[in-house]
Order: C-alpha cells, then sequence, then structure tokens
C-alpha cells in the first residue's frame, strides 16, 4: 500500500524541488522543460521512461518537439507519495545531464 505524504512532507517534498510546481485542484506536481531539440526530449522522456518501469510509478506527460510537460501523482492514493519525491529527483538529475531547462 503506497500512502500519501503528510502536509509537513509535502512541503518539504516542494522545497527540495524548487523547479517543480503545485498543480492547481489536485495534490500532484509539475514541472515544464525545454530541450534543444526532439532527439534530446525524447532521450530525456527515454531515460525517464526506464526508470519509472523499474519503480512501477508512471508519469504524465506531453511532449512537442523539445518541450516536455511531466506531472507525477500517485494514482493509488490519490496523492504525492515518496515515490513521487524520487521520480522527481530522477527527472531533475536526468533533465540536468541532458541541457534541460
Amino acid at each position: 500500500m503506497v500512502l500519501k505524504v503528510t502536509a509537513a512532507r509535502r512541503a518539504e517534498i516542494m522545497a527540495a524541488h524548487p523547479r517543480w510546481r503545485d498543480v492547481a485542484g489536485r495534490d500532484a506536481m509539475t514541472r515544464s522543460l525545454k530541450f534543444k531539440d526532439f532527439n534530446t526530449a525524447f532521450a530525456f522522456m527515454t531515460r525517464v521512461a526506464l526508470k519509472a518501469e523499474r519503480m512501477d510509478h508512471h508519469p504524465e506527460w506531453f511532449n512537442v518537439y523539445g518541450r516536455v510537460d511531466i506531472t507525477l501523482a500517485t494514482h493509488d492514493c490519490n496523492g504525492l507519495s515518496e515515490r513521487d519525491a524520487t521520480l522527481a529527483s530522477y527527472i531533475d538529475l536526468a533533465a540536468r545531464d541532458l541541457g534541460g531547462a
């Protein structure tokens, strides 16, 4: 069973991930990234997809050319969980490695 984080832990997660924003009307977090081109954006998405599959925790995302919009929430608990914090950290590192802003 996956547990929703407390309000205090949620605040810690958001503070640790300053590029992420709250999603209006949902207990979720979102980030928009820009890459130099489609190939780099797709390479980023592939890295994240492989990690998400290993975690059995899949993001909601949207891609157009070099832009990738990602929303994280845990559907099993209808809100943010530690899985989201872990995946957000991985996404931040993968984005940095590939020059995402």
